[in-house]
């Protein structure tokens, strides 16, 4: 609303207030002025705040994991329903178990037979190494009887590294959630043949959702501001994990969601200028869904002492910003003002204005410059809702 817009409206009401003041009752009643218009003021709010930065970016996964089969063979069992949560070890797929129970039992009889052969070199080798010394055995076959024993126990070994094989394979047949988060659909129906490594059969994917990652771009320039302020001590520096951000979803009005940023790339991308940042939010409700846009908000100065007035409270005249306040003789007195951002629905006003000014705050359209108005108190203060998540 323009300053010349509002002198217009004020001079209509007041000539609305005095047509409206004359009645029948006289000439005395038709030359009384009428009262001063009624508006509401009120001290700007002075408190110490932090200039934000905001900046526009999308929720991630913590982590994300493609399940995959480690074992081929027909899917027999889908132990989960799609969208679920899952935790870790739950098992979620079964793969048909009984071809791998048959080799698991080949590999338990495998590993018998091999221990009997070794004992049995253990003992030929024994009774040569006794006649050997009295020359009752040759001593080429005492050499043939020690090799067996060590080709017997070399079986050992390798039964014994199937049995284990045998067993891992069959456990790969339950397939189980890596970690907690929310499960996908499942990809691979039951009956279908799945194929193990290398060319593992994807069967479902996992996203982890708490905390959740929320990732972004800043340009060159502000990359730089940011690393002289921590180089000169000013800000703490945004690779040190102790920034502090807050966030808001595309229909908050307020910062509802609070982060701190945990990386930043390691080079500016030479084709968009930007580098890529992250922070990291908790999730405990799992509210928050990978995929999501959302607004974040980064320390942008030091905290200082500002002034704050409603943002309906500055006008526009041409390029410049206007307050209209109150003097000690209830006359409007316009100010021209230098503002800032909005901080908590609240405008900051750089220069122009002290916390001591009465501002017009409502009823500026009844507001004329000079003329005096009835003040009504009023109060500045930041109205801030909660967003649960």
């Amino acid at each position: 609303m323009t300053i010349s817009r509002i002198w217009r409206i004020g001079a209509a009401f007041a000539a609305l207030t005095a047509l409206a003041a004359c009645g029948d009752d006289g000439q005395q009643q038709a030359d009384a002025a009428p009262p001063p218009p009624a508006v509401t003021v009120a001290k700007p709010l002075v408190q110490e705040i932090v200039d934000r930065d905001e900046f526009t970016g999308r929720f991630n996964p913590y982590a994300i994991v493609d399940v995959r089969a480690r074992v081929s063979g027909y899917l027999d069992q889908i132990a989960f329903t799609d969208g679920q949560m899952v935790k870790k070890g739950d098992l979620l797929f079964v793969i048909d178990q009984r071809p791998f129970r048959n080799a698991l039992q080949e590999a338990e009889a495998n590993l018998v037979s091999a221990r009997a052969r070794q004992q049995l070199a253990a003992t030929d080798l024994e009774r040569s190494r006794a006649l050997v010394s009295t020359s009752a055995v040759a001593k080429a076959t005492f050499d043939q009887r020690l090799q067996d024993k060590q080709v017997a126990d070399a079986g050992v070994q390798s039964a014994e590294a199937e049995l284990a094989k045998a067993k891992l394979d069959l456990e790969f047949t339950e397939v189980r959630a890596p970690l907690d988060g929310r499960i996908s659909r499942r990809l691979v129906d039951i009956g279908n043949l799945v194929s193990g490594e290398p060319s593992a059969t994807i069967l479902t994917t996992i996203v982890a959702l708490d905390p959740i990652y929320f990732d972004f771009d800043m340009s060159e320039s502000e990359f730089l501001a940011y690393s002289r302020a921590a180089a000169e001590g000013r800000m703490a520096s945004q690779r040190d994990g102790k920034v502090e951000v807050v966030l808001r979803l595309p229909d908050e009005q307020n910062w509802s969601l609070k982060g701190t940023l945990d990386f930043l790339d390691n080079r500016i991308d030479p084709a968009s200028g930007t580098l890529r940042a992250r922070a990291v939010v908790e999730n405990p409700n799992l509210f928050l869904t990978p995929g999501q846009f959302g607004r974040l908000g980064m320390p942008g100065s030091e905290p200082y002492e500002a002034i704050l007035v409603p943002d309906r409270a500055v006008l526009s005249d041409q390029a410049r910003k206007l307050i209209m306040t109150v003097d000690a003789e209830n006359v409007v007195q316009p100010k021209v003002v230098r503002i800032g951002p909005l901080h908590d629905g609240l405008r900051v006003v750089r220069q122009g204005i002290t916390g001591e000014d009465d501002v017009i705050v409502d009823g500026l359209v009844r507001a004329r410059p000079g003329a005096k108005v009835t003040p009504e108190p009023g109060k500045v203060e930041v109205e801030v809702a909660t967003t649960e998540n």
